[in-house]
């Protein structure tokens, strides 16, 4: 990327917007028991999610604030029939953001080389545990051979380096975290082990019941030698030498170790909504101005004015915290 504009999406604190998380949908196709219930959630009508114009059109807007990031995320994003299209105009703006995207990958077997030629260019995939009935388990579904498969396809792809994203839950499989490692250093996978948020539909998350990084990486360290990796920077992922590298292996400490002051993320729902934290409370609309007939100055005055509003950190910590109403499945990771 070159002649990338001056950011415009600052905050209070000085951080600038770069990293934009468009969801795509808010449906999924899984019902893993941290996210979702079993029958699933009451979905977005069609009507009330942005459409292909309108997604682009503020993707572009962003752009030309100074994101330089973009990654398309759900629910499952795979589930919008529209996200090649979409993928392609995205990668045909001036100037041109990486684009990535995070999936569970049931469906990225055929869509893997598809979206490379669009225009992506590298996803994550969320794989708690590569034990099949523990899978079906978390997920309620039996999907890990089409998960497998659309890793692999992944890598065929290009989409590098592919990454794998495990939540890590007590009891559930904090047991099999260094077999997982395992399992993606065999692929050359890139592994990043996540703390449990609360973020989940049924508002049951227990701090008390999560896995915090220091337990992943006492568990981590009896069978592997990990060594920090220095030069952190905006990435969420506090990175870790496997045995000496080159192989890496991440910890997103979201909890335990927050990383406010160097985020550099905004978020943008299905639903035209935009959110300048994960765990904002609140968000401003974009759709019904947008729809109203708001030129791109008027809504560059909403989008700057709701990130100049982003706090100093997520507040997880804080007497009083609230999750946010909406789950991840509706916000997008």
């Amino acid at each position: 990327m070159t002649d990338l504009p001056a950011p415009r999406l600052l905050d209070r604190f000085g951080r600038a917007g770069r990293d934009l998380r468009v969801s795509v949908t808010d449906r999924c196709n899984l019902r893993c028991t941290y996210c979702m219930p079993a029958e699933g959630l009451d979905w977005l009508p069609k009507p009330e999610m942005l459409t292909d114009d309108e997604l682009v059109r503020l993707v572009r807007l962003m752009v030309g604030l100074g994101v330089t990031n973009v990654r398309f995320t759900g629910g499952e994003p795979l589930l919008r029939r529209s996200l090649l299209g979409v993928v392609e105009r995205v990668a045909a703006l001036t100037p041109r953001p990486r684009i990535a995207m995070t999936t569970n990958g049931i469906g990225l077997d055929r869509l893997a080389a598809p979206l490379a030629r669009a225009g992506l260019d590298r996803v994550n995939v969320s794989l708690d545990t590569v034990d099949r009935r523990r899978f079906h388990e978390l997920t309620r579904r039996d999907r890990f051979a089409d998960v497998e498969a659309g890793l692999k396809a992944a890598a065929d792809a290009g989409l590098a380096p592919v990454k794998v994203n495990a939540v890590v839950m007590r009891g559930v499989n904090d047991d099999g975290v260094a077999e997982l490692l395992q399992w993606c250093l065999d692929r050359g996978y890139a592994l990043r082990f996540i703390e449990q948020m609360p973020l989940d539909a049924q508002h049951a998350w227990d701090r008390s019941a999560m896995v915090t990084q220091g337990e992943i990486l006492a568990r981590l360290g009896e069978r592997f030698r990990l060594t920090p990796v220095p030069e952190r920077g905006s990435a969420p992922a506090e990175l870790f030498h496997v045995d000496g590298g080159p192989a890496t292996v991440g910890v997103i400490a979201s909890v335990s170790a927050p990383f406010c002051g160097a985020c550099d993320r905004v978020r943008l729902t299905a639903d035209g909504q935009l959110r300048n934290c994960l765990f904002a409370r609140s968000e401003v609309d974009l759709r019904g101005p947008l729809r109203a007939g708001a030129d791109d100055a008027e809504l560059t005055d909403l989008v700057v004015a709701q990130m100049w509003a982003k706090k100093a950190g997520h507040g997880i910590d804080a007497p009083g915290f609230e999750q946010p109403q909406r789950p991840m499945s509706a916000i997008g990771g």
